[in-house]
């Protein structure tokens, strides 16, 4: 990871966090600047937890791509683990879980580690699915079955077979690209990352300068078109002007890639808020302060990740 186009992404990350430290640091030392004090502590959280989560992430990188495709096995096993407390189990559940979390889960990611994406693209959706059907059954426990695989299948889907694409990324051969092997990959995996975290601000930004019609009053009360509208499009700039640490991406592709990652995410945070008002919560879980849960910080990545590896496919097999 010591070719040029891997420094400068990796510069550049870390001279954006130091100055939004920086700046939030200023805000709360200086309280007459007539911003909201809570604003202002809640920025400052925010920046303390990507502190941290970018430093594990980039340890994770640097050991290389056992560790990484480790690292998101272990988010998805505790994403899964806050999707599954907040929804109501029964005892007729418990030994299906058991191996949904201790088995199925792990083999997923080894089999994401090999790079057997024959085995791993349908190993969850069809053979998983399955089980959990016919050992739910098993139990004998009757009462609304179909509601509670239902949503076993959907945490098992989007916490662990989703989210296991942006690791996948790392399996991709990339021929040709400046600074290739490892470090190509790498850089490729990053840029989703930050894709998507920059999508996620910039819908924040749009909606609350510009934002006047909600997506989904009752699901989420600060997204609006509008928010959707500027992220996408300031998402698909961002790429388009990254596209040469992202190969093997050309700069309309890049755009193209970005626009799609953008709504993706947005879909994401979406759904993961509607199940949440479905239980009445307002976050996952505690684990990060400043972030909530996990799959609080995840969810935009868990719908982005498939869509963004298969373009990524499709850009490298056809050449497009």
């Amino acid at each position: 990871m010591n070719d040029i186009r891997t420094i400068a992404l990796i510069t550049g990350v870390l001279a954006l966090l130091t100055g939004a430290t920086v700046v939030g640091q200023f805000l709360k030392r200086h309280p007459d600047r007539g911003l909201d004090p809570a604003a202002v502590r809640t920025f400052n959280l925010r920046i303390r937890g990507w502190w941290v989560l970018c430093t594990v992430l980039a340890a994770a990188f640097w050991l290389g791509t056992t560790a990484t495709v480790v690292l998101f096995g272990l988010v998805s096993f505790w994403a899964l683990r806050e999707f599954i407390t907040l929804t109501p189990t029964r005892k007729g559940d418990h030994r299906a879980l058991f191996w949904v979390f201790f088995a199925f889960t792990p083999l997923h990611y080894l089999l994401v580690g090999f790079n057997r994406y024959d085995i791993f693209s349908v190993f969850l959706p069809v053979y998983a699915t399955l089980f959990v059907l016919a050992r739910v059954a098993f139990a004998g426990d009757y009462k609304r079955f179909l509601e509670r695989t239902a949503k076993i299948q959907a945490g098992l889907v989007v916490c662990v077979y989703c989210l296991s694409f942006a690791p996948a990324l790392l399996q991709i051969p990339i021929e040709g690209a400046a600074g290739g092997g490892r470090s190509a990959n790498f850089r490729l995996l990053f840029f989703l990352i930050l894709l998507v975290q920059f999508a996620d601000c910039m819908q924040y930004v749009w909606s609350r300068m510009l934002g006047r019609r909600l997506v989904a009053a009752n699901v989420s009360s600060n997204r609006t078109w509008e928010g959707l509208l500027g992220s996408a499009t300031s998402t698909a700039l961002l790429a388009a002007a990254l596209w040469w640490a992202a190969p093997p991406f050309q700069p309309w592709q890049a755009a193209l890639a970005g626009l799609v990652v953008a709504t993706m995410g947005f879909a994401g945070g979406m759904t993961m808020s509607a199940i949440k008002r479905d239980r009445g919560v307002k976050d996952y879980g505690t684990l990060v302060v400043g972030h909530g849960g996990v799959l609080d910080r995840i969810d935009s990545i868990c719908f982005a990740a498939p869509v963004f590896y298969h373009i990524t496919l499709l850009v490298t097999g056809a050449g497009l």
